[in-house]
């Protein structure tokens, strides 16, 4: 059971590390400032990063230690999660994004 366990959690991992490097390049197309490092090949971490505003940033990341949100304001911290919490304001990120350009296509 555990190394089941394990391997879907490793699975999860890829999969995650997948959506931030296409993230990655659609905030670019949009204009924001993103990157998304790895590493290595095996796609068993990453760092992803992005810059909303001036001095507004929000980096993930993601590995098999765990799973961290942290916005920072003028390299202060202004908030952090983890866990679910951070894939939960992962997903409202996307979401924006995907808003953004249902609205841009509409017009």
């Amino acid at each position: 059971m555990f190394l089941r366990l394990a391997q879907q959690h490793q699975e999860f991992v890829q999969d995650l590390v997948m959506n931030l490097q296409a993230l990655t390049i659609i905030l670019e197309r949009r204009g924001y400032t993103a990157s998304c490092y790895t590493c290595g090949d095996q796609m068993k971490s990453a760092s992803f990063i992005v810059s909303l505003r001036e001095k507004h940033l929000i980096r993930f990341l993601v590995s098999d230690y765990g799973i961290t949100w942290m916005e920072l304001w003028d390299d202060r911290e202004l908030m952090k999660l983890e866990g679910a919490e951070a894939i939960n304001q992962l997903e409202e990120l996307a979401n924006l994004v995907k808003y953004s350009t249902a609205v841009q296509l509409a017009i």
